[in-house]
């Protein structure tokens, strides 16, 4: 469920809804140490408002940063069209110069190969918040099967890269749209005037970064934006940032832009659930019509 709720924090369950949770000392000063972090942190967010036109100028000077920028925006085709949009890292950005935000997400549980997760912005000066609540399965999607995932580093991996996107559009929803839009357009304008290496240079070397971490030839790139790689103007480079930025953070994956092909020995994508079944059923229908022309 991705739809923004609105989290009623004062309802006290009826009897029927209420689950028996063993809270021990340490639990209890868990939660008292939060709320009252709350309660700090919205105290300081009233003693000291924002200044908008510095929190503004904070941001519009940290778009300048060609680091910042090269991530700013991901971009991934969708039904013959290109999405685009601003990235996790420039959400994040954004939140932090425009202040007193807090944003982020909390695994509220974890049963049965799911994750229950909550992902939220809150701008404590203007009690503005926006929570997402979702479910991740621990379960990774490959071109040649589903496959779990039981090691706890790859499971908080996968909840965090669901979690950062959850992340993103809360911050979104809850900073003014112009001054997105404001450092969109920055982002864009440091791309296009920032770069004193040549193009045909860098052309090489992120040709070189997509083969090396994604499997990704120069000739699946030139197919991809149209045309030969002598070609290529600074609009296609920064094209190519946002897709390796889309792949890099999870946005999309490298069959969503590129035609990916097949050994020329393998005809069909195995699954690596059926145990050899497949295997065992081709070679057995190849004997089979062995012994009818025999």
């Amino acid at each position: 469920m991705n739809e923004v709720t609105n989290v009623d924090f004062t309802r006290q369950p009826q009897e029927q809804e209420k689950v028996q949770v063993p809270r021990t000392s340490q639990t209890e000063m868990m939660v008292a140490r939060q709320a009252q972090e709350v309660q700090v942190a919205m105290l300081a967010a009233k003693k000291f408002p924002r200044d908008q036109v510095v929190a503004f100028n904070n941001i519009i000077r940290a778009c300048q940063r060609m680091k910042l920028a090269e991530s700013s925006m991901y971009e991934y085709p969708r039904g013959g069209e290109k999405i685009t949009g601003p990235s996790i890292r420039l959400a994040e950005a954004i939140a932090q110069n425009w202040g007193n935000i807090d944003f982020g997400f909390m695994e509220l549980e974890q049963r049965n190969g799911v994750s229950q997760v909550m992902a939220y912005a809150w701008d404590l000066e203007t009690n503005a918040r926006q929570t997402k609540m979702f479910s991740v399965p621990h379960i990774r999607h490959t071109r040649r099967g589903d496959y779990p995932l039981t090691d706890p580093r790859d499971i908080y991996e996968m909840v965090a890269n669901q979690a950062a996107r959850r992340v993103r559009a809360c911050i979104l929803g809850i900073v003014p749209g112009d001054v997105v839009e404001a450092a969109v357009e920055q982002c864009n304008k440091t791309l296009r005037e920032g770069y004193e290496e040549p193009l045909v240079d860098r052309v090489r070397t992120m040709a070189r970064v997509f083969e090396k971490e994604f499997s990704v030839t120069l000739p699946m790139i030139e197919k991809y934006l149209g045309c030969r790689s002598d070609a290529f103007s600074e609009n296609d480079f920064v094209r190519l940032k946002k897709v390796y930025v889309a792949l890099r953070d999870g946005m999309a994956k490298r069959e969503d832009y590129f035609e990916i092909a097949l050994p020329a020995d393998e005809t069909e994508i195995s699954d690596p659930f059926d145990g050899g079944k497949k295997e065992t059923e081709k070679k057995g229908t190849e004997k089979e019509a062995v012994t009818d022309a025999d």
